[in-house]
């Protein structure tokens, strides 16, 4: 069993940047796939990011494409997310997954078998 942390959520002004972050065992994202995923009041959890462990193949939301960026440590135990040009609309809780998705299943949830519990980012002035 993985047990993944997700933290630095917080309030940030729009146009701010917030960095994210899931902690794991030693070695998790040097071995899984790592993805984040965010849920909105009232709407469906929905992909945000992704990459192989190697970084072979990074993937993102057409809404945060060149405003986010997925990466992971040297020593694979936390995974980030880099959230820059912040908007209202990137309001929600966002959580972290780890797994060992197909090529087809690396943007959505039934790819990925372990998942943090969640941090929430709030964009408001």
């Amino acid at each position: 069993q993985v047990q993944l942390v997700d933290d630095g959520g917080g309030l940030v002004q729009p146009g701010g940047s917030l960095r994210i972050s899931c902690a794991g065992p030693e070695r998790t994202f040097r071995t899984y796939a790592v993805a984040w995923f965010r849920q909105a009041p009232g709407k469906e959890r929905e992909f945000v990011a992704a990459r192989r462990w190697n970084g072979g193949n990074i993937y993102y939301a057409d809404s945060v494409k060149g405003r986010f960026s997925i990466s992971r440590d040297q020593g694979g135990s936390a995974a980030y997310l880099q959230m820059n040009s912040l908007k209202p609309d990137d309001t929600a809780v966002y959580s972290c997954a780890a797994g060992t998705p197909i090529a087809s299943t690396m943007r959505t949830m039934g790819g990925y078998r372990y998942w943090g519990q969640g941090t929430q980012v709030t964009v408001s002035s």
